[in-house]
């Protein structure tokens, strides 16, 4: 019964990918060895989203932390996702738009990179940490869809922009995964020597 329906799926994702390859890999090879000079000079990545991309920024910093494919020393990431205490708390006491920049000022330093997630690139919350992340002297990696939304005006000359060509939610998260992917593949070929 959902079979021509499920394929549908696959076909779409598919060629999304295929459209965007082309234009995302320059992007996404900038974030590479914006991430990589981070954690080789004693820096580190903070990833932050809301939903699905809340998902994303912590699966992206259990393949940091833990491994991507290959065994190497451990990155330094953190998904600021993943305390609930500190978000309930920001959120009742301040604002639901804080609980990401509040820990941005808190943990990030110069140096670091905010892998800062977003399908429509106008999440309140995400747009705050960017700001936070620039009053911290940060590089910005933004990951959006639907045009770059807001993002598109508050991400910095230095900063990097992976914005998916594609107004669906769920095919912009199905190449946010793959760009991550491309990150991490990206990082362990430059610390470890490309293997393929």
């Amino acid at each position: 019964m959902f079979e021509q329906r499920i394929h549908q799926h696959f076909i779409d994702s598919a060629d999304l990918k295929y459209q965007a390859a082309e234009s995302l890999s320059a992007p996404i090879a900038r974030a590479i060895e914006a991430m990589w000079t981070a954690v080789t000079n004693d820096c580190k990545v903070l990833a932050c989203g809301n939903g699905g991309s809340a998902a994303d920024a912590q699966h992206f910093a259990a393949e940091f932390v833990g491994r991507y494919e290959r065994e190497r020393p451990e990155l330094a990431a953190l998904a600021l996702t993943t305390d609930a205490s500190i978000i309930t708390a920001i959120a009742n006491d301040y604002s639901y738009n804080e609980i990401f920049a509040k820990q941005v000022r808190a943990l990030g330093q110069a140096g670091d990179v905010l892998l800062a997630i977003s399908t429509s690139g106008n999440s309140e919350s995400i747009l705050a940490a960017i700001e936070a992340a620039h009053s911290r002297e940060m590089t910005v990696v933004g990951l959006t869809g639907k045009g770059g939304g807001k993002m598109s005006g508050v991400l910095g000359e230095l900063d990097i922009h992976i914005c998916v060509p594609h107004d669906r939610t769920a095919r912009i998260q199905e190449v946010h995964i793959t760009a991550i992917h491309c990150i991490c593949d990206g990082v362990d070929a430059m610390l470890l020597g490309d293997t393929e």
